[in-house]
């Protein structure tokens, strides 16, 4: 029963057919996967809209530079085993080029983006078949630079994170320090200028409120606490404000300090983690297989 489960959670997987449809095709097919597929897909049963419903949260992300233009890109699969597979890291590659040299500005114009080997849409479609998972194109954002900038990509664990900086002055490797900074410590912004001042006074009013509120204060002058809150909203600010961070290299100096010291500015960055804000849905295959069977 166990080897039956084993290969009815794999069918589902590669099909995404239901359970008892699974089960079906195993038996006629004297439980061979590869023809209990073309038994689900003579029947109907399995096809490309199956997958439609199913949670695509792994994969990667990926940077590639060309000259004054770059792209960074997230292209999700539903397992990490296949965004680790040869031939989805090619279709990745096939398709952040094809992104790069392309003009769409939203994921569904960049669907008919044509590529070395046909539309992004028809990659996606014939690794998904290759692999039965569902793969989706996310997100990306193509960026141009001037001559007088200089691009800091970077991808982190294989495309786990990537990150993609553009720098004014410094150099490639400023530049890609940069990056690396963005990649591991996630700020929001460059730098106060950059953020909504909205935030700055949000975050303001809560610490005079923590400050008013701290028996330690009692008594002090109105001057004294201002200050106080002001370094207080500028520690808790340095977390999201990139030149604020304290530089990933020494531990020691802030960001502004080692752009100074280059004779850098951060224009901008962009970063993204891969599978984030998607919420993963488990399941327990082995149970619900059992289960279905049982009833039967």
């Amino acid at each position: 029963m166990s080897s039956l489960i084993e290969l009815v959670q794999e069918l589902r997987q590669r099909t995404g057919a239901g359970m008892m449809d699974c089960k079906k095709a195993l038996e006629a097919s004297e439980q061979d996967i590869e023809k209990a597929i073309d038994w689900l897909r003579q029947k109907g049963i399995a096809k490309a809209g199956s997958k439609s419903g199913r949670i695509a949260a792994e994969g990667v992300s990926t940077v590639i530079v060309d000259g004054n233009k770059a792209v960074i890109a997230e292209i999700n699969s539903e397992t990490d085993f296949t965004a680790k597979n040869e031939r989805f890291l090619h279709a990745v590659k096939v398709v952040a080029e094809g992104l790069l040299n392309g003009n769409a500005k939203t994921v569904e114009e960049a669907q008919s983006l044509p590529t070395a080997e046909g539309p992004i849409s028809e990659v996606l479609a014939a690794i998904s078949f290759a692999t039965g998972e569902k793969m989706t194109l996310r997100r990306f954002e193509v960026i141009e630079k001037t001559d007088d900038q200089v691009f800091g990509p970077y991808i982190h664990m294989g495309g786990k994170i990537a990150a993609l900086a553009v720098v004014n002055g410094g150099s490639a490797e400023v530049a890609k320090d940069v990056a690396m900074q963005v990649a591991s410590m996630n700020p929001t912004y460059v730098d106060r200028d950059h953020m909504p001042q909205a935030e700055v006074e949000h975050e303001r009013s809560i610490q005079l409120e923590l400050a008013k509120n701290d028996p330690k204060n009692a008594g002090k002058p109105d001057s004294i606490i201002e200050k106080m809150v002001e370094g207080r909203v500028s520690k808790a600010l340095q977390e999201v404000c990139l030149v604020d961070q304290i530089y990933f290299r020494d531990g020691q100096t802030k960001v502004s300090a080692f752009l100074k010291s280059n004779n850098a500015i951060v224009e901008r960055f962009v970063r993204y983690a891969t599978g984030e804000g998607i919420e993963k849905k488990v399941d327990n295959w082995a149970e619900e297989v059992a289960a279905a069977i049982a009833d039967l």
